[in-house]
């Protein structure tokens, strides 16, 4: 796209009541547009292009300010005026933000059908480019005791050793797992990788004498042919 689209305005050029660090001090955060918030995020520009064109420009190309959480080092550095340092505050700070987003939920959760489970994953797999594979360690009551990434795998693939999924259920106390990955594609169908593993979290769930109560695959609703967004292999009778 045209710089000249953005018409961009110089910072000194504003009126003082104008100004975002001006405004951010007399009315607080909320007040700010997105662009004057990704300025105060990247204080300056570059020569020819100020840090509110760039903020303009890096909210127009990606549609949104929160598409941004799922750009990457390229992405960022693809824009005129961003440049290495840039563009690892930005990763970094997107990061932050995800992240605070995903926060395990209070400990009274009950996890005790797919579709919570789903509704509560939304958040930790948007954007996400790679498999990665949690397990929920349960009480009794099927009450949340811990949640922990055991693996972060390629675009391909993320399976996880019964190993390592029941080595923290043991460590957690728990009495039942609830095992849970993405496929970054949306389709939450099952790949042949995906039953082998199950049915060997199935075996290994009777020997240390802890229920595995599912496996759930995570994706989109909207690339899901069932148009539900997730697959559950208790459902399904694997388990």
């Amino acid at each position: 796209m045209s710089d000249e689209i953005y018409q961009p305005l110089r910072v000194k050029d504003l009126a003082v009541s104008d100004r975002p660090q001006e405004r951010l001090e007399q009315l607080g955060p909320a007040a700010l547009s997105d662009t004057e918030l990704l300025a105060m995020l990247l204080r300056s520009g570059s020569k020819g292009h100020n840090v509110i064109a760039v903020s303009q420009r890096l909210i127009a190309e990606a549609g949104s300010l929160a598409a941004l959480v799922s750009w990457n080092e390229t992405d960022f550095r693809r824009l005129t005026g961003i440049g290495r340092v840039k563009a690892l505050q930005l990763v970094t700070v997107m990061e932050i933000a995800r992240r605070v987003r995903t926060q395990p939920p209070a400990r009274e959760a009950v996890f005790n059908r797919p579709e919570l489970v789903l509704a509560h994953f939304q958040p930790h797999i948007q954007g996400l480019a790679v498999e990665k594979f949690w397990v929920l360690c349960l009480n009794r009551k099927n009450r949340l005791l811990k949640q922990v990434e055991i693996t972060s795998g390629t675009a391909t693939s993320s399976l996880a050793h019964p190993r390592e999924v029941f080595r923290e259920a043991i460590r957690q106390g728990a009495t039942a797992v609830l095992c849970v990955h993405n496929h970054p594609s949306g389709d939450p169908a099952p790949s042949a990788a995906d039953v082998q593993v199950t049915r060997q979290l199935r075996e290994a769930a009777k020997a240390v004498d802890i229920e595995l109560l599912d496996h759930v695959i995570v994706g989109r609703p909207a690339s899901d042919p069932a148009g539900r967004g997730y697959y559950s292999f208790r459902e399904s009778g694997v388990i």
